[in-house]
């Protein structure tokens, strides 16, 4: 083969691999969504924006969920110390199916000072789709235990989805929502289990066979 034609080779070969990852690739939009948050305080009604970014990672059969915050959404009127305030929350999911998926993270990694927002570790859960096709994920209720107290922050303003995703469904039972039927196995465990099936019912009824036996050799004999 002469060099060129090697070349052209090597160059439609790349093209074609390229495709294909494009091809498998699953389809996803993100977007850094304003949240509008209502927080009920031990100090009264609060109210802060925040911008969310939501990402997900496949791993096995479902997705690793990210939750970003990129301002605090509640202040203390105290010095939090180091490790004093635990966040969580909701991400909702929509589309092809709909669920709720609890995200959490790690506590403040440094004291907060008092009257200061309250920076929101990112947060992080796994949603197993039970269905296949294209969901959302939105922010949903943030909750901030902080010094025995808890602090419940609900959008208000219906904030769109942060993040929109082709998925595919669990194979196996334990997803999200539903199960998928599975045709039984065929090969030789099948024959051993089968098997053993038999040997049971021979075991159950082997003293009822032996009676009968016994009985129509009885009448043979007369």
């Amino acid at each position: 083969m002469s060099d060129r034609k090697r070349s052209t080779a090597l160059a439609l070969a790349s093209a074609l691999a390229g495709t294909a990852v494009l091809l498998a690739a699953p389809a996803a939009h993100a977007d850094v969504v304003d949240v509008a948050y209502d927080c009920k305080t031990p100090i009264g009604d609060k109210s802060a924006v925040s911008p969310i970014d939501i990402k997900a990672v496949k791993e096995g059969d479902g997705y690793k969920l990210t939750m970003s915050f990129q301002k605090g959404v509640s202040s203390s009127p105290v010095e939090l110390g180091k490790g004093a305030m635990s966040p969580s929350a909701v991400v909702l999911v929509g589309g092809a199916e709909t669920a709720s998926v609890p995200v959490s993270g790690a506590s403040n990694p440094e004291a907060v000072p008092a009257n200061t927002p309250i920076k929101i570790t990112d947060l992080s859960g796994t949603y197993t789709p039970g269905k296949s096709g294209k969901v959302t994920f939105t922010a949903g209720v943030l909750t901030i235990k902080a010094l025995g107290t808890t602090t419940t922050c609900t959008p208000g303003n219906s904030p769109k989805p942060s993040l929109e995703l082709d998925v595919t469904g669990a194979a196996s039972p334990g997803g999200s929502g539903g199960t998928q039927d599975t045709l039984p196995q065929t090969g030789p465990t099948d024959s051993a289990l089968a098997l053993g099936t038999l040997g049971a019912t021979v075991l159950l009824t082997g003293a009822a066979g032996v009676l009968w036996l016994t009985r129509r050799g009885q009448r043979a004999r007369s």
